[in-house]
Formats: C-alpha cells, sequence, structure tokens
C-alpha cells in the first residue's frame, strides 16, 4: 500500500505544485488524543449497539481513536499518533516516556509512528473491557478529589509533542472531554487565564487544538462556561484583541453525543493544508497575504510499490529518473537539456548550430540560422508559461454581483483566507474588504498565478458572508477564487424547449421530494465514502492486522435506504405517479425533427429467438438477426446463415 506521502509526490521538478512550503514540511500528521478520565467518563450505561452490554465514554473514546489508527495504518504509514489521559492516578514509571509530565497526566501511547502491533494492543484491551466493563476503570483509575488544571494538561501535551513528533510535521491535539466547568469555584478565572496562556504556547509552537465535547440529554455540554474564554476564536473581526464581543469558538469544534464521536472525528482525522500561500495585491505597494484552501478533493487507491528481494528482508525500492545522453552514454544534468518542438527530422546544418545554442543559452537573444530548430532553456520555457509573473494574485477591479453566471463556473473554486503571518494586518485589510464587497454587492475580478509553473488566469472573486444555522453547520467568512473561463472554454449548446410540468404535477412531486431530504439540511460527504475506496481499504485492514475479511459484513453507506424511503414516501410517489398519467403533456409524443432518419430496429429479444426455437423455426429468422442475438451472447458470427442457426440452437440448448 503507497503510503500517504505518495498521494502528494510532485513527480516532476520542474512543476512546483503549491508555493506554501507546509506541503514540504507538513507531509507527515501528528494526533495527540487527550482524553478524560474523571468518573463521568468511566460511567457505565447500556451500549445501544449489543444487547446486555455495558460501556462507557472513555471506552467509545479510544475506541474512535482505534478506528482512526487503523485507517492511518493504510493511508498515513508515516504518521505518528500517540494517546494522553488526564484525570487519572495513573502515572508513567521512571524512565518511560510521559514520567516527567504533570502530575494526573498519563500516556498510554507515546507519540510514534502509526503500526499494527501498537494497535492491537489497544484492541486487546477494549475487547477485554467490553467483557468486563470495570476494566477500564481498573486500568486507569480516575481522580475523584479533584481535576486537573487544564492549562496542566495542555502542558503535558506540549512536552509530550515536543519530544516525540517531528518538527516539520503537522501537530494536533483532539481534545476529548465530557466537563464543562472544570474548575469552578474563585480561582476559576485564574485557571481560565493560565489555561488560555498554555494553549497560545501551543499554536506558536505550531499546535492546533481541536475539542471534541460530549454532551447528553441528561447533561448537556455549555462551552460558554469556561472552553469559550480559553479556545482561541478563528472568525473574522476588525480586532484581533481576544475577548472581545462577537468572538466565537474554533470552526473546528464539535459538540454532540459520544454515539457521534467517530463520526466527528472523521470530519478532522485529515489535516488541513493550504494549496498555496501567495501575495494579494490590492493596490501599488499595498499588499496582504493569502492562503488558498481546496474545497474538493478526490480520494484515490494508493499506487503499488516495488520492493527488493534482500534474503534476510524486503526492502522498498526507490525511482528516480535520469536523462543519458545516447552518444556519449552518460547520465545528463537537466540544467544542460534544451526544449524544443520536434517537427521532422532536422538537416545536418541545423544539428551543427544546437551545440553553440547551448552555450549562448544565457546570453539574452540568439539568433536561428535559417532551416534550424529553436530551443529554449528551461527557464525560458516557464517565463512563456508564466508570462514573466511572479506567483501571486493582483486586484484588477469590481463588478456587480449579477454579472457573474453560473455558467462562468467551469473549475473548482479555491477558498481564500487571509494569512496574518506573511504580512502584518491581513486579517484586518481581508475583514473590511470582505464586508465592504457584501454590503455593495460586489465581486472582484483578479489576475491570478498560484503556482510558480502554471499560466496566469483570470479570477472572479466571490465573498462569502459566515452562516451558522439551527443545526449547528458554519459556513466560514472568506472568498471563493472561480476561475473564469476563456472564449473557447465555452461551447455553444443546443436548446430545445420541452414541455413544461403543470402546477399540480410540481406540487405532488415536491410533496414526497420534502419527505427525502438529507438530514439537516445539508450533505457530509465525509459520512459516505466511496464504496469502491472503502472495500479496497476494508480488505487492506484485515489484512495488516491479521483477521478474516468478510465480504458479506462490509457496509456501503451510499446504498440508498429504500424501504425508510418506502415508508415515507410511497404513497406520495404513487399519487405523484397516477397525477402524471392524467397529466396531458405526459402523453405527447414530439414530432422527430424534419430531415432525420433512423436506422430500423432489426434486432430480436431472446423470448422471440427462443419460441422460433421451440417450434423449429430459426429459419426464419434473418441472418442480422441471427448475428445480432450471437453477439450479444458474445459468441462468433461468422460463417453461412446454416451455421448461424445451428450456433443459436446450441447456445439455447446449453442455457435452457
Amino acid at each position: 500500500m503507497a503510503s500517504f506521502e505518495d498521494w502528494n509526490r510532485i513527480v516532476d521538478d520542474d512543476d512546483e505544485e503549491l508555493q506554501d512550503t507546509s506541503l514540504y514540511e507538513g507531509k507527515r500528521d501528528v494526533i495527540m488524543f487527550c482524553i478524560d478520565c474523571s468518573p463521568s467518563m468511566l460511567e457505565l450505561y447500556e451500549d445501544p449497539r449489543y444487547e446486555d452490554v455495558q460501556t462507557c465514554k472513555l471506552f467509545r473514546a479510544l475506541e474512535a481513536a482505534m478506528q482512526i489508527q487503523k485507517r492511518k495504518v493504510l493511508v498515513g504509514p508515516n504518521d505518528s499518533v500517540g494517546i494522553m489521559l488526564f484525570n487519572t492516578t495513573k502515572r508513567n514509571e521512571s524512565g518511560t516516556a510521559g514520567a516527567d509530565l504533570k502530575k494526573g497526566t498519563y500516556v498510554y501511547q507515546p507519540i510514534a509512528t502509526v503500526n499494527a502491533p501498537k494497535v492491537m494492543e489497544l484492541m486487546q484491551l477494549l475487547d477485554e473491557a467490553r467483557e468486563k466493563p470495570e476494566k477500564l476503570a481498573e486500568t486507569f483509575p480516575p481522580m475523584t478529589d479533584r481535576r486537573v488544571a487544564v492549562g496542566d494538561v495542555f502542558t503535558s501535551c506540549n512536552w509530550a509533542i515536543r519530544d516525540g513528533a517531528p518538527k516539520t510535521a503537522t501537530k494536533r491535539i483532539f481534545f476529548i472531554t465530557d466537563e464543562d466547568n472544570p474548575h469552578p469555584g474563585a480561582a476559576s478565572s485564574r485557571l481560565i487565564t493560565s489555561a488560555r496562556t498554555t494553549l497560545i504556547d501551543l499554536v506558536q509552537a505550531g499546535v492546533t487544538v481541536e475539542p471534541f465535547f460530549i454532551s447528553t440529554e441528561e447533561k448537556p455540554f455549555d462551552p460558554s462556561i469556561f472552553y469559550s474564554s480559553v479556545l482561541l476564536a478563528t472568525n473574522l473581526t476588525d480586532s484581533d484583541e481576544p475577548g472581545e464581543d462577537g468572538q466565537i469558538l474554533p470552526e473546528s469544534i464539535s459538540i454532540g453525543q459520544i454515539e457521534e464521536l467517530l463520526a466527528q472525528m472523521r470530519f478532522h482525522e485529515v489535516p488541513k493544508r493550504a494549496l498555496f500561500s501567495v501575495p494579494f495585491t490590492l493596490a501599488p505597494d499595498f499588499t496582504i497575504g493569502v492562503k488558498g484552501y481546496g474545497l474538493i478533493t478526490e480520494q484515490k487507491k494508493g499506487a503499488y510499490r516495488y520492493f527488493a528481494d534482500l534474503g534476510d528482508r524486503m526492502d522498498v525500492v526507490n525511482s528516480r529518473t535520469a536523462y543519458v545522453d545516447e552518444e556519449r552514454e552518460a547520465e545528463v544534468e537537466k540544467t544542460q537539456i534544451l526544449y524544443g518542438m520536434d517537427l521532422g527530422a532536422p538537416s545536418a546544418e541545423a544539428e551543427e548550430h544546437v551545440g553553440d545554442q547551448a552555450k549562448d543559452a544565457d546570453a539574452g537573444t540568439r539568433s536561428v540560422p535559417l532551416g534550424s530548430r529553436v530551443f529554449y532553456t528551461q527557464d525560458e520555457v516557464r517565463s512563456f508559461r508564466t508570462l514573466g509573473l511572479e506567483p501571486g494574485i493582483k486586484l484588477l477591479g469590481f463588478k456587480s454581483r449579477r454579472a457573474l453566471a453560473f455558467e462562468d463556473n467551469i473549475k473548482h473554486s479555491v477558498f481564500i483566507y487571509p494569512d496574518e503571518m506573511t504580512y502584518s494586518g491581513s486579517k484586518r485589510t481581508f475583514t473590511a474588504l470582505l464586508k465592504t464587497m457584501i454590503k455593495k454587492k460586489k465581486i472582484a475580478i483578479v489576475l491570478a498565478l498560484t503556482r510558480r509553473n502554471s499560466s496566469p488566469i483570470f479570477c472572479a472573486v466571490l465573498p462569502q458572508e459566515e452562516k451558522v444555522d439551527e443545526s449547528g453547520w458554519r459556513e466560514p467568512p472568506g472568498f471563493h477564487l472561480i476561475p473564469l473561463p476563456f472564449a473557447d472554454d465555452i461551447r455553444a449548446a443546443p436548446l430545445e424547449r420541452g414541455f413544461r410540468a403543470s402546477d399540480d404535477l410540481k406540487e405532488a412531486a415536491r410533496k414526497f421530494m420534502d419527505k427525502l431530504v438529507v438530514k439537516n439540511g445539508s450533505y457530509p460527504p465525509d459520512s459516505y465514502p466511496n464504496p469502491s475506496l472503502a472495500y479496497h481499504n476494508a480488505q487492506l485492514e484485515a489484512s495488516a492486522f491479521r483477521e478474516e475479511f468478510d465480504p458479506e459484513a462490509f457496509e456501503d453507506l451510499t446504498e440508498p435506504k429504500y424501504d425508510l424511503m418506502h415508508k415515507r414516501a410511497g404513497q406520495l410517489i404513487k399519487a405523484w405517479k397516477q397525477k402524471l398519467r392524467e397529466d396531458e403533456t405526459a402523453n405527447i409524443v414530439a414530432a422527430p425533427v424534419a430531415g432525420t432518419k433512423r436506422k430500423a430496429d432489426v434486432s430480436v429479444d431472446e423470448a422471440e429467438i427462443r419460441s422460433k426455437w421451440e417450434a423449429g423455426a430459426l429459419n426464419k429468422l434473418r441472418v442480422d438477426q441471427l448475428k445480432d442475438f450471437l453477439k450479444s451472447k458474445g459468441e462468433p458470427v461468422s460463417g453461412k446463415k446454416a451455421d448461424l442457426v445451428e450456433r443459436v440452437s446450441q447456445w439455447l440448448q446449453n442455457h435452457p
């Protein structure tokens, strides 16, 4: 199975796919699962999945961590994962990883590269806990007299990540708890300040905290009590000062039932990496920094790898591309290669000038003798493609929002967000521009070059206002960078006028469509994985963990729930079909366009041919009909009519 790095590997050195260095430095992902181990997390309740089985929130949290690790063994074998528990009296032994951490924290799995034996050890613990529900409470005794300060938890996470994570990796903490008020009392204000200061230290060290808060009907989770004052806000505001009105929790926050924990983690399993980080020039000498994020990415199967048998072990073969001069039979450096058009066999005189052109490659303009080829250096070819521009986005002007047509969106857009690290004040300027464009209902036209080896394109910048609905789904504020088509990118489609359904027919259709809407009115793609890819990964997972793969147990989440659909809207669909039969426009057949001819249908179905065969009248069929039948069955169609009749008769006899 190919590693996660291979999915993003840049084959050609010339194609500098992204300008953001995080693509190269952040290929490895580090996740530290920081799980609360308080008595409320260990409280037993009936498992809704199995009968007569008890479980607890800690069990479900560890199970979700195990599932994430199992997936990373396949799609991210170079990633690192660790598990740390807090609010427990269990301590790491002296000399082991985690022994010097804050009291009340315990490192169950030190941060290390994901491997199958470590995951199988966690699976064994969960199997024992499933048979004996008290196993987790015995293994990780909870603290009953007090709780560990959240600031100390963040400090322990910082130390654990510092000691075990690669410096250039993307580092994240999955913080899981069900307690919305960990420090009640007079010391709450001081502990909030301490926790926030420690969190800022984590962020400055390149660590992102993604909280997963567990809420129940008996104990709803209220983040405004403690965590809204601790977690850093990510919404765009005019002021960057913390604690101002309008500050909200990070967009990565998840508050839900314990049963939804794994699904929530799947949304955040893959780290968000910028496609590019370029300057956004608003005016001469007025530039801000922006990052671009892709909204749609196709996940594919990993490419196979070559292995070399060294006798005692199998090593991965690392391939590389080498350019060899056929005459000298020696490897040539890429900088010495020239590029030109291959327009046929060159003349002998033209070949003599190739060496002279290579010598004068850096001398500016070169004269090319008549009849010889034109060659260009690597830098010249790049300048042709980029028109001599450096990566960046340049504002050209503004237009009314109505000027952007639906058919102008021919490629996936890119979502851009301010980058405060490259240009100070980018967030404030970006916010002011966004609010003004939304207020005046304008779009911007820009010239964008996001990759050093790509061609500049004109784009429309569509502002998006922040939206929060009742279901909690949040659309972040920012701009959509929409590539605009050139004239030859659009083809005129033939327009054919069709019959319009009546209002009664539309109303009948709307009734059953309203019954079949997606939950919460939105489609979360992470909840419905590609069934082909999921089936492939399930087989690899069974092989990696030495389990027997059961194809019947595989569940295709994209398969519609037909029984539920018929139960909800079956009668409404029948009523709509009845109205459709009674509608006049549904029974009108449009006349074919004058001057067009259709080839006569000479095909005969299998039932008719079988009836002819049973009656002994296959000879009455035409040759083209016999050939069509044999071709549909994958049989040869050569020979005379008697041969075809005998072949059809033989096939029908073998397939009763």
